[in-house]
């Protein structure tokens, strides 16, 4: 009796946590795409399913994601084949397997970016073979990035299967006068049948549902992942129409869910393994040791890079070695502000999910608890393998905005043990299933209760297990970023989510420090585990059952005191200021600087964000955004408060040149301009443009990079310069022009032109002329043109949250200092008067700085996107 109310508390409490984290999450999700202001609408689905751009995009993903999946299982095959059906010396084996699960340590929004500086232009692979061997755009890349992301699932899929495999069916089929083929279709293939179709689903699904490369290297070739984030947070973020978006993400969940069911009953298990000695066959060994070589070849060589660029000056301009990129890493204390978090959260996750995930496996595997209950936590194990991370991210960041754990650590692990819940929920599962069933019954005629039981026997028997799923949870935390980048806060980031900023300011020598560091930090905790699980058998029996007794005494005790470790660690600084911005480096540098010569030192947090990502946000969480401060674009301010009502009039005069409204005041005004590497230009031959509109020249295709309006606004400057100069019509055909000579250059960041500019990927970019005239200024070959049509510009302003009793009283007057003490450092990077009394440096200006002739709203750009839509 006491074991059946234990049992079932521990039931009640997964059911509830998934019930919460979930299923309401989800049915928030199918809210959202089925009511709108009116209430309940067809409208939203009607948007996205007429849409030509969304099937254009969900049927590349279905493509792209099939193709890559077949690549990987075939490569992943001839790894554990070679492992598990040769003589190779095991060393070799040993490398093959520790080699082949190396990309998993690694986020996979670091793959795009090794990919570019392996294979781009500039890259490093490229300048060894002294060409490009391939465009790394479109589906190429996507096809390189997929593989590696996910041939480490499926290698571990195949290899654990084919440990498992009887090989003496292999004699049976020999003596019986089988072909060698009917022999391995028989004896090896069919077996694996179930786990074949297993890892083609699960790769399938894994590529279709990533961000992270298709952001980097997708170019043109649209995928419905970055569909989800344009609705969500692109320049104008729809939350209902994504909602939608991410409704038909989850359609190949119920059709995986389906497949991986039926393909159960061709798992083949056996009552017994024979240890058979294999065959020699030096021909076969030789044949598969090599292409097991090629295959870990092809995939290490693009992370070489990892360790090649963060020591090298200025790549790929001044090749030296340096330290400083490291030093200045491990300097700034924000990053490993940001790296203490990232180690807090995949601890946390890990504690937590482990237990979790022992306390649902015992009961599935190790109790009489009614058959049909059990098939419930069964069924939410294949429900969370297959929701893709950005859905839940999503449903997350739509269903707990405005509560009480929006923004902590406490969302962000519980996202996490959610998101990985299935995996290591089958691991610890199958290793108790494989236990003697009597050990309770033995135990209970001695007297033992069940929670002794657990603790004497169960656990220590269990413990590899536990510290692998302990392990995968770890690893995984460390590298997520699809799903909590919609959930993160200042004081939670993490480092994946600061590489996804970081990326917007083409910051890649951090980033690759930041992924070494992930690196590392990984294989510390995979070593760690390795040791715990290879220590002296009895000794570890004997240290297991005393550490048993330990975690169950102290086991409850974890689990209530996590949750308030987590907020609390989550609300530390809660006195300080917390801005949110899209300002370019530059600006925030001058901003913290007039900050803290002012009194305001350690007084406020500073986030950086994407002009769309913090438009989403602003969109999303309303008055109940973290932040107390925004810097941000100046209509999205406007329709913000149009909206939502959610600034406070500023209480300070600002003697604006032009009159604003009376929520905000500029900060900066951003122009858009010709930028130019000097170095392609003449590697290339090309003559220098003078306008815009010269960029729709023939003999632009393929050295161009611009940005698109739907997923930055950096492109409405350069469209809002067209329409002025030539009128809509003549814009479309020019628009086609330089959309085509574009190809797979049109870029979603609004940093994105100047980064392949920078990289040598493209020679001309449209981007803001600040940052060119930064480069030029720090000697790289980059210049600048400001065009004939002139230099359109866009402010970004101050604003403080209306947020009424609990409004941080510093804010305003952070605000009033950053405008009346930051203007004189901001003026010199952007050299545009704003304020009476304010000179800049005339050297600086543009030579026709100018602004569109009717005011900048979200409804005059949607009308714009609609317009560069139509070129495509």
């Amino acid at each position: 009796m006491r074991e059946k109310k234990e049992v079932k508390a521990i039931y009640l409490f997964t059911i509830a946590l998934f019930l919460f984290f979930l299923f309401v999450p989800v049915v928030m999700i199918v809210y959202k795409a089925c009511v709108g202001e009116q209430g309940f609408t067809g409208e939203f689905f009607k948007n996205i399913l007429w849409n030509h751009n969304f099937f254009t995009a969900f049927r590349n993903s279905i493509g792209v994601s099939i193709l890559s999946a077949v690549i990987t299982t075939v490569l992943a095959f001839v790894l554990a084949y070679t492992i598990n059906y040769t003589n190779v010396h095991p060393a070799f084996k040993k490398v093959i397997s520790t080699l082949a699960v190396l990309p998993m340590l690694l986020p996979t929004i670091t793959y795009g970016f090794a990919i570019i500086y392996s294979f781009g232009k500039q890259g490093f692979l490229t300048k060894v073979f002294h060409h490009q061997l391939f465009d790394i755009y479109g589906i190429n890349g996507l096809l390189i990035g997929y593989v590696i992301y996910t041939l480490p699932i499926s290698f571990l899929l195949l290899h654990n299967t084919m440990r498992y495999i009887d090989k003496k069916f292999i004699i049976v089929s020999k003596v019986m006068g089988d072909k060698p083929l009917r022999t391995f279709l028989n004896t090896i293939l069919r077996p694996m049948w179930g786990t074949l179709i297993a890892s083609l689903v699960q790769c399938f699904f894994l590529s279709f549902t990533d961000y992270g490369i298709p952001a980097s290297v997708g170019g043109r070739f649209q995928v419905i992942a970055g569909t989800l984030y344009n609705e969500m947070l692109g320049s104008v973020p729809n939350f209902n129409q994504g909602a939608v978006v991410a409704i038909m993400m989850l359609l190949p969940s119920v059709i995986s869910i389906g497949v991986l069911t039926y393909v159960e009953r061709y798992n083949i298990r056996y009552n017994k393994i024979s240890v058979v000695e294999l065959r020699k066959n030096k021909a076969r060994d030789g044949v598969m040791s090599v292409a097991s070589i090629i295959i870990l070849t092809c995939m290490l060589s693009i992370f070489v890079v990892l360790f090649i660029i963060p020591f090298v000056a200025e790549w790929p301009y001044e090749i030296s070695f340096t330290t400083v990129h490291i030093s200045e890493v491990f300097a700034d204390t924000a990053l490993l502000e940001v790296y203490k978090n990232s180690l807090f959260v995949a601890i946390m996750t890990a504690v937590v999910g482990t237990l979790v995930v022992y306390g649902s496996a015992l009961v599935t595997a190790r109790s009489e608890i009614s058959p049909k209950w059990k098939k419930c936590l069964e069924g939410i194990a294949l429900i969370t393998n297959t929701i893709p991370g950005m859905v839940l991210g999503i449903a997350f960041l739509l269903t707990f905005t405005g509560t009480s754990i929006q923004n902590t650590f406490l969302i962000i692990i519980v996202c996490n043990v959610i998101h990985f819940f299935s995996t290591p929920f089958l691991m610890m599962k199958s290793s108790l299933e494989k236990m003697n069933r009597s050990w309770e019954t033995t135990a209970r005629l001695m007297g033992d209760s069940w929670l002794k039981t657990l603790v004497r026997i169960i656990t220590p028997n269990a413990w590899g297990t536990i510290l692998e799923v302990f392990n995968y949870y770890f690893v995984n935390a460390m590298v997520t970023v699809s799903a909590i980048i919609f959930i993160t806060g200042a004081r939670t980031m993490v480092i994946t989510t600061k590489i996804k900023e970081l990326q917007h300011y083409a910051k890649f020598n951090e980033i690759f420090v930041l992924s070494l560091l992930i690196l590392l930090t990984n294989l510390v905790a995979k070593g760690g585990v390795y040791l715990l699980t290879h220590r002296n058998t009895q000794k570890r029996r004997i240290n297991m059952r005393k550490l048993g007794k330990r975690l169950a005494v102290s086991a409850v005790a974890l689990i209530m005191a996590v949750g308030g470790v987590m907020t609390g660690c989550s609300k530390k600084g809660n006195d300080k200021v917390v801005f949110y911005s899209n300002a370019d480096d530059e600006a925030v540098e001058a901003m913290k600087k007039a900050l803290d010569e002012n009194g305001y030192k350690d007084k406020y947090i500073f986030q950086s964000f994407g002009t769309s990502e913090l438009g989403g946000k602003l969109t999303a969480e309303k008055s109940n955004i973290e932040a107390d401060l925004i810097t941000m674009s100046s209509y999205y301010i406007s329709s913000a408060e149009e909206k939502n009502h959610m600034f406070l009039d500023l209480d300070f005069k600002t003697n604006s040149l032009a009159q604003y409204p009376s929520y905000y005041t500029p900060i900066t005004a951003q122009e858009g301009a010709l930028i130019i590497n000097t170095k392609e230009m003449k590697k290339d031959k090309l003559t220098m443009p003078k306008s815009i509109k010269d960029l729709a020249k023939p003999e632009y295709k393929g050295h161009i990079s611009v940005t698109d309006i739907t997923g930055s606004s950096t492109a409405w400057l350069m469209i809002q310069a067209l329409i002025n100069e030539y009128g809509e019509s003549e814009t479309k055909t020019i628009l086609k022009g330089i959309y085509k000579n574009a190809g797979d250059h049109l870029e979603e960041s609004g940093s994105g032109p100047i980064k392949k500019v920078r990289a040598g990927e493209v020679a001309i970019g449209f981007g803001l002329r600040h940052q060119a005239v930064a480069d030029k200024k720090d000697g790289l070959p980059i210049d600048y043109i400001d065009p004939t049509e002139g230099n359109f510009t866009l402010t970004e302003s101050v604003a403080v949250i209306d947020k009424g009793d609990k409004t941080n009283k510093l804010a305003m007057k952070m605000a009033e200092c950053i405008i009346k003490k930051g203007r004189k450092d901001l003026i010199k990077y952007y050299p545009n008067t704003i304020y009476k009394g304010e000179k800049a440096d005339a050297a600086n200006q543009s030579k026709k700085s100018t602004v569109f002739k009717e005011p900048l709203t979200v409804d005059l750009l949607e009308a714009h996107q609609k317009l560069s839509e139509s070129c495509k």
